[in-house]
């Protein structure tokens, strides 16, 4: 069975000023940087494509985004929900941030049948990464433990010079799986490396060589019930903070402190770039422009 892109496209874009990265172009004919994360997919193998959005958003979304993939591959649509909660809970008062990325992919619980990969709709990840996961995706499971996936990319290659950015910071097995992941939300950018810089805690110097979690995950559909369980879990203590989110790393964190899964860390050398606030834009049209020139990609890419 093929497996499926799990595209998360419903962030706020609040640190780029408002504006849709989603559908911002960055190719030399117009090209969102999801463009090159679909086109990657479908030639590494994976069968079709599934977006998480904001109902708000639909129309030009659809618009901007499916009219130009459909002729490609197949494309569904669900929606993160705010009031999307588990039994027992209600939305409280003044709650108006997503619940996070892991709230976002227990969105797809009902269209999602098969293995697939989680991503960010701006991030590029790289083709040998799709490749990568496409094949461990496609892979027999072993039995008794979820297996996991995660494609890790060193921190000193992830960060913005134009502000803070959030890593998940891994820790590995000499083995090559996953110990721990760690949500850093305060991550700058340093001469030397970077610091984590979280309001009225201690900094915390990095050196740059950390491997870190870009979203790039790989699960099978079982992962769903996991999920739930964590997000229930979550919400007990923090269902009225209103920053509170439920990341995908604390979700499988989770899984793996209980013993209910296994993650691998897919070792890449691709590239990956991405927009986090709007000074990030030239780099990555310079950085794409000069991948396509190469010619890792046709131009214009869906010729």
């Amino acid at each position: 069975m093929s497996p499926t892109l799990l595209v998360l496209a419903a962030g706020m874009s609040s640190r780029y000023g408002g504006h849709s990265k989603q559908t911002d172009s960055m190719g030399p004919h117009g090209e969102t940087l999801l463009d090159y994360s679909v086109f990657d997919a479908k030639r590494a193998g994976f069968g079709r494509v599934v977006f998480i959005i904001r109902r708000e958003g639909e129309a030009v979304f659809r618009e901007r985004v499916v009219s130009r993939l459909e002729p490609h591959l197949p494309v569904a649509l669900v929606y993160q929900d705010l009031a999307d909660l588990p039994g027992g809970f209600t939305i409280p008062d003044g709650r108006a941030k997503p619940w996070g990325t892991g709230h976002a992919v227990l969105a797809a619980r009902h269209e999602i049948h098969e293995p697939f990969c989680v991503i960010n709709a701006d991030d590029f990840y790289g083709r040998e990464a799709f490749v990568a996961m496409a094949a461990f995706l496609q892979s027999p499971p072993p039995a008794g433990l979820l297996a996991l996936a995660m494609c890790g990319y060193e921190l000193r290659r992830t960060l913005s010079e134009h502000g803070k950015v959030a890593r998940g910071l891994c820790s590995t097995t000499p083995d090559g799986l996953l110990r721990t992941v760690e949500e850093l939300t305060d991550i700058y950018q340093t001469p030397t490396g970077a610091e984590n810089r979280p309001p009225d805690q201690p900094v915390r110097p990095l050196t740059g060589n950390e491997t870190v979690s870009m979203n790039m995950w790989g699960f099978p559909p079982e992962v769903f019930a996991g999920f739930t369980a964590g997000f229930t879990e979550f919400l007990h203590p923090l269902l009225h903070h209103p920053q509170a989110e439920f990341y995908i790393p604390l979700a499988v964190d989770r899984l793996l402190q209980s013993g209910a899964a296994s993650c691998a860390v897919l070792p890449t050398a691709a590239q990956w770039f991405g927009v986090t606030y709007q000074d990030d834009k030239p780099r990555v049209q310079q950085a794409l422009q000069a991948i396509v020139d190469s010619g890792a990609y046709p131009a214009p890419l869906w010729a």
